[in-house]
């Protein structure tokens, strides 16, 4: 999906990551970045940065998503930041921060993930 909605990861530590998306192609019919869209980038920054802190051995299961959308973008891109809220053995939560070109909040995220053994046999993502 990340592919498909033209999500680029800029910058990952534990700490923080970044990725930006494009505005278009990720409308709703009013010419306005889809609220789906920034979900779409919060999960996948939130679920990405949470298994940062736990692979190889585990995986990262997002269980709760919230977004307060606060501004309409139209054109450009948008960047999303993840940044931990909490880490634990279980538990991990995420706030994702998305701004437009112009660094104004457009959305506030916050997810939650599950914290799971991998499978056994299961491979790692690529």
């Amino acid at each position: 999906m990340a592919t498909r909605m033209g999500i680029e990861i800029t910058e990952w530590n534990r700490d923080r990551l970044v990725g930006t998306m494009p505005v278009a192609g990720n409308r709703q019919p009013f010419g306005l970045l889809h609220g789906g869209a920034s979900a779409v980038l919060a999960e996948t920054l939130g679920s990405y940065a949470a298994v940062m802190h736990v692979a190889p051995e585990r995986i990262a299961v997002g269980t709760e998503l919230s977004c307060t959308h606060h501004r309409a973008v139209r054109t450009g891109r948008v960047t999303g930041v993840a940044t931990p809220l909490h880490v634990g053995g279980s538990v991990a939560t995420f706030e994702i921060v998305i701004s437009d070109e112009a660094g104004r909040r457009v959305c506030t995220a916050r997810l939650t993930c599950m914290l799971r053994q991998r499978p056994p046999g299961e491979r790692a993502a690529r």
